[in-house]
């Protein structure tokens, strides 16, 4: 009999570095359950493996219950969550694109980019940590090379928000590791997505390996933390950086 496929469960995953990851994940045949505030474009090219997305604006609280409730209907009263990859993440930019910063940021907006960026990341690994449980799972939290310097383009509220989702995920690892789940984090650096900035460019010479990253290089190390290769890997936060992350 073929063992029963693991499954994935995944935010902000219409595009970007959540369809790579979609992709990876599907090439090892995991059952793959997404979420974005929008329906998957039809260029995603869905695939047998991907069996559910639930469309919901997790940058709103209070969709999260329902999110929840969906997806606990869809693992199955007693269904177990082999993975858990929170993906979704709000960077947002001024119409003149002038960095947002502590002095000319919207305070309203501090708050969204940290309900997506920070809470729903809690929220949702609190949730389904029975799930999680009883697959003996992984939890992945994709921060940011923003996180740990300031940055020419991201804006302040983006960076201190994943700053603390870095955080979160070593303190998570300690408490989720009594449950058997490990916790990981990636921090990307210049990959490119559609949230790049135009200007990221001149950003090149500073990078080692001279060239921006791909979605894929990022869905390869959330692959990876998602596995048996990473079995005794927890509290740790990878950086997909070629090597920016140095200076």
């Amino acid at each position: 009999m073929k063992p029963q496929r693991k499954t994935l469960l995944l935010t902000g995953a219409s595009r970007g570095i959540g369809h790579a990851t979609v992709r990876r994940f599907a090439e090892s045949e995991w059952r793959i359950i997404t979420s974005s505030r929008d329906p998957v474009p039809p260029e995603c090219g869905r695939n047998p493996y991907w069996t559910d997305h639930v469309t919901a604006d997790l940058s709103d609280a209070g969709n999260l219950e329902g999110f929840v409730a969906e997806v606990t209907r869809l693992l199955g009263d007693d269904g177990g969550l082999d993975a858990l990859v929170n993906n979704a993440g709000l960077s947002p930019k001024s119409p003149t694109r002038e960095r947002l910063g502590c002095l000319n940021g919207d305070l309203a907006g501090w708050h969204e980019v940290f309900q997506l960026n920070f809470f729903t990341p809690l929220m949702l690994s609190r949730r389904l940590a029975p799930a999680l449980a009883r697959a003996k799972g992984t939890i992945v939290n994709v921060t940011s090379i923003a996180a740990h310097a300031v940055h020419p383009f991201a804006g302040s509220a983006y960076s201190t928000s994943k700053a603390a989702l870095s955080a979160l995920t070593r303190e998570m690892a300690v408490e989720f590791a009594p449950l058997g789940v490990r916790v990981n984090a990636v921090a990307p650096g210049e990959i490119e997505t559609q949230m790049l900035s135009p200007e990221t460019e001149v950003l090149i010479p500073r990078i080692p390996l001279a060239r921006l990253g791909t979605p894929a290089d990022v869905a390869s190390t959330i692959f990876y933390l998602c596995t048996d290769a990473s079995s005794y890997v927890t509290g740790t936060e990878i950086f997909i950086t070629g090597g920016q992350h140095l200076y």
